[in-house]
């Protein structure tokens, strides 16, 4: 159906997470959390290797699924920010976050479910987080 992006960053997270909360059209729609590495200045793509391969692949399954789906694209930094074991994303409660790209099915108010860094990139696996009901 339908694939709606925002982006966020450390900063921004919070009130789009409010924003997608907030509006009555969200009711219904599947929201996901991507988190990524920024991408580089000069070469446009991600310092991530691993972002650079799952993005697309995520991309791709939630762009030809049948479900209305929000996809919040949180960039967490530069590879020093990333690497900063106080990153407000490593340390968030919520989150706890190891690595880069994890993507997360975000219901109200907390997680319901996630791939790490590792998972992010394999259809098999994103496909039953979509399809989850939890």
């Amino acid at each position: 159906m339908t694939l709606k992006k925002l982006d966020a960053n450390p900063s921004t997270l919070a009130s789009v997470l409010e924003q997608l909360k907030s509006d009555e059209t969200n009711r219904n729609k599947i929201n996901f959390i991507l988190f990524l590495a920024n991408n580089h200045p000069t070469t446009g793509l991600s310092w991530c290797p691993d972002c650079v391969r799952a993005e697309p692949v995520i991309n791709k399954i939630l762009e030809e699924s049948t479900e209305e789906v929000n996809l919040i694209r949180a960039y967490a930094g530069d590879r020093p920010t990333w690497r900063n074991p106080a990153h407000p994303w490593r340390v968030d409660p919520r989150f706890k976050l190891t690595g880069v790209p994890t993507l997360v099915r975000w219901n109200g108010d907390s997680v319901k479910g996630r791939l790490e860094d590792h998972q992010a990139h394999l259809p098999r696996l994103i496909l039953p987080l979509l399809a989850s009901s939890t």
